[in-house]
């Protein structure tokens, strides 16, 4: 991106701050009244209830895409499935996200998180339910490709907490409310089971008792996305439609704000990057479960326990990456994320190639777990880069990024676990190769302001120029820029310890100058 003109006359964050009254919070704050601490049992408005309401609504949307999986063997028998349709279905569970996740990027640019993730899953929740009325493999594949289109809350998801924390700690809240929204997959392998045998054990019969049990996924995704309209807020300062109206933030065009998404070569990396942690992710959430019950002999209890353990590692595995990001940084800055991903996603990978190799039961659950821990690090560590990619563009990028896991995921079944090319275990070899290569391009991502993995900063470049620059010289003079201008200064602890010191200032304590 090109270096804007005529810097000499933009006005400073704090000028800007002191045009608009300050607002009090529970938490400490930087001039974009961003929290820079991170308290996970607060429940203080708005920045830990926004936490609460998005981390819930995600995980409600992934029990319900992922809800099928754990009772298949069942479903097959009753709706006489095919290999070839249960892998159709998987794709279909994931592809329809792909799209999904670059309009709700735009949306959440333009409308706001709060109304753009709720809406989606008030929308899909009635496919939900719809579940129970599947008579056929094409009414089960339908049915999964909408209910699929949930996994895209996962962008606001993501969207609201870099717009509710600040760079010390986005990594952080980013990896906590993706990794607990992503418990969902593991929670689903658990929960479905568990809800077919006790309604089985009321008196259902097994062909009945799997289409009951998808009114508990489906009530409770819609109950999230109710909490999130009655409760939730768009940004620290308030909802979208009244900052906008009051003059606080300006209403930005769809075409800007998409080409400005478009043309930054990073977010393309990222989004091919993330294929490979979080795709590998949903491909193993739709796998796993028939995995460990057809190659192991085992019961359907068993192999949803043993499927449940990968996603519930969510719990520890992806806060771990997004600690770790923001851990680095104030070390090493933007070059130590870039450094911890490559590394964590490659381990990844390596673990993958071992778990296709395990021929044993005990050996492949121990494996498998490991691999868990790495691959969703990566998730993390990857969400502690994307709040910095763009400032006008945060949604798009988000997007972008996102729908990069889905079409990996995509890419991944079909090449590996579709129809009967391949066996499961072959598959998991070769998706661990995948990831080895897919990871290498992180080494090409560099910000003239802080550097890449093999080079330094660029001299003379500023957090002012490059955000800048996704403005044009009419649009800075109209002053639509001045929440970037805020986010460049707040962004200079991305320089890392070794360079200079955070520039985050809490706007409740006073600056001290030198």
């Amino acid at each position: 991106m090109e270096p804007p003109n005529n810097n000499n006359n933009m006005p400073s964050s704090m000028e800007v701050e002191s045009q608009i009254p300050k607002r009090k919070f529970a938490l400490p704050v930087d001039s974009e009244n961003k929290a820079t601490a991170f308290r996970i049992t607060s429940f203080s408005s708005p920045h830990m209830v926004t936490f609460h309401l998005s981390w819930l609504n995600f995980f409600s949307c992934f029990v319900s895409t992922f809800a099928f999986p754990p009772l298949i063997p069942v479903i097959r028998d009753n709706l006489s499935l095919t290999a070839t349709d249960i892998g159709n279905a998987g794709i279909a569970s994931v592809s329809g996200a792909v799209f999904a996740r670059l309009a709700m990027g735009a949306a959440c640019d333009l409308v706001g998180p709060r109304f753009a993730s709720a809406s989606l899953s008030i929308a899909t929740a009635p496919f939900v339910f719809f579940a129970s009325s599947i008579s056929s493999p094409h009414t089960f594949l339908v049915v999964r490709f909408f209910i699929g289109f949930s996994l895209a809350t996962f962008v606001s998801c993501q969207f609201w907490m870099s717009s509710m924390f600040s760079g010390p700690v986005v990594g952080l809240a980013n990896g906590i409310a993706g990794g607990w929204g992503n418990l969902g997959g593991g929670a689903t392998q658990l929960i479905m089971p568990l809800l077919y045998s006790l309604i089985k054990h009321m008196g259902s019969t097994n062909f009945t008792a799997w289409r009951i049990a998808f009114f508990i996924p489906g009530l409770l995704q819609t109950m999230t996305a109710l909490s999130i309209l009655a409760f939730g807020q768009d940004m620290p300062d308030g909802n979208y439609s009244n900052l906008e109206k009051s003059g606080e933030k300006s209403k930005d065009e769809l075409s800007k704000v998409l080409s400005t998404g478009l043309r930054n070569y990073r977010a393309w990396i990222l989004a091919l990057t993330y294929g490979y942690c979080f795709g590998v992710e949903l491909t193993i959430d739709n796998v796993i479960a028939e995995y460990f019950y057809d190659r192991f002999d085992l019961n359907l209890g068993t192999a949803g326990i043993i499927a449940a353990s990968f996603g519930l590692a969510n719990f520890v595995s992806r806060p771990g990456g997004g600690l770790l990001s923001d851990f680095v940084a104030r070390r090493f800055g933007m070059r130590g994320r870039l450094w911890a991903m490559w590394a964590v996603q490659s381990i990844g990978g390596l673990l993958c190639v071992l778990l296709g190799k395990m021929g044993s039961l005990g050996p492949a659950v121990f494996v498998m777990i490991l691999f868990s821990l790495f691959v969703q690090a990566a998730c993390g560590l990857t969400f502690g880069v994307v709040p910095f990619v763009s400032r006008r563009s945060l949604g798009i990028i988000s997007g972008m990024t996102g729908g990069g896991g889905n079409v990996g995921a995509v890419i991944t079944q079909v090449l590996f676990f579709h129809g009967s090319r391949y066996s499961k275990e072959r598959g998991i070899f070769l998706m661990g190769i995948m990831i080895l290569c897919c990871t290498l391009p992180i080494m090409l991502i560099y910000f003239p302001q802080w550097g890449g993995m093999l080079y330094g900063p660029s001299k003379g470049a500023s957090e002012e120029d490059y955000y800048l620059s996704e403005w044009s010289s009419e649009e800075r003079e109209k002053g639509s820029h001045l929440a970037s201008l805020k986010f460049a200064e707040n962004s200079k602890c991305e320089r890392g310890n070794r360079h200079a010191p955070r520039s985050t200032v809490p706007v409740d304590r006073t600056p001290t100058h030198g």
